[in-house]
């Protein structure tokens, strides 16, 4: 950063997570997937979700953001198509690996973060795919207060302190994180009618939308609280069914509550994030051992 920058209170590091629930013209998982026979429009997905966080990084630039880092944070995290992302910005692709989940590569270099093509929580009338991580998990809670991976990510850039001030999504998840994060600006691609329904903006409507939000968020970034939860945290998970929530329960640091609920427990965010991660990870093996 260089003095200029300083003297005028500049954001030039924005960071950006994508997730592809909340992205333009999508209302089915067998388009957000992966690329499989059962997800057959899953190409389009990709080139609508590269398309997002294009508008995105131009609005940040835009705004004076002189460098960018994107997380690919849906599924295998392999689906922005990078030869066609705006040059000059740095991908985080894959998982596997880090302990930040959907947030891996944030820090405190970061003058900003957005949360671009996010989705509502597990619960949320008319979200569109709405769900929290996995199909399993059927409520969450940090600190008793109810989140899904909008609040869970925010937490994270919390931590470094980081505000998140751009958010993209469908009208429910706009208006979830609007609760969450005053001064957050948003733009809501899609309004959801049902799980599965939706009634969608056109790209050359939500780039343009997208684009001018980026802008305004990273302007105003300096005016921006990150969000912290406080510590020590709880997190609390109700999965959907029993059998989630005993291979859940194996994690040594799970608090078994009910058959359908898990709590863990950590001195910092941080720690209690990642197991909150760790559980879900687990859990998802309940559903498998049916077979």
């Amino acid at each position: 950063m260089t003095s200029e920058d300083v003297a005028h209170n500049r954001c030039v590091k924005v960071y950006i997570s994508a997730d592809i629930e909340g992205i333009t013209g999508l209302v089915s998982w067998h388009q957000c997937g992966t690329q499989s026979s059962d997800h057959y429009d899953w190409p389009f997905a990709r080139r609508m979700m590269t398309h997002d966080v294009n508008a995105a990084i131009r609005g940040a630039r835009k705004a004076g953001a002189t460098e960018i880092v994107v997380k690919d944070s849906h599924n295998n995290s392999k689906n922005l198509l990078i030869d066609q992302l705006e040059p000059g910005a740095q991908l985080v692709s894959g998982h596997g690996a880090g302990i930040d989940g959907m947030m891996e590569g944030v820090d405190s270099t970061c003058d900003c973060a957005m949360l671009i093509g996010y989705h509502a929580m597990a619960g949320t009338t008319a979200g569109i795919m709405e769900h929290t991580y996995t199909g399993g998990v059927h409520h969450l809670w940090i600190n008793d207060m109810p989140a899904g991976e909008m609040g869970m990510s925010a937490g994270v850039a919390g931590r470094y302190g980081v505000p998140i001030v751009t958010v993209s999504s469908d009208r429910a998840g706009c208006d979830e994180i609007e609760a969450l994060i005053p001064g957050v600006e948003t733009a809501a691609v899609k309004v959801g009618l049902g799980r599965y329904m939706g009634r969608l903006l056109h790209p050359s409507e939500t780039g343009p939308m997208i684009e001018a939000a980026a802008e305004r968020g990273v302007r105003k970034a300096k005016q921006i609280q990150p969000w912290k939860a406080a510590e020590p945290c709880n997190i609390r998970i109700e999965f959907n069914r029993s059998e989630e929530a005993d291979f859940g329960a194996r994690h040594p640091a799970a608090n078994r509550l009910d058959a359908y609920t898990i709590k863990v427990e950590g001195a910092t965010y941080e720690s209690a994030h990642q197991l909150a991660l760790n559980i879900i990870a687990f859990s998802g093996n309940g559903i498998r051992s049916q077979n």
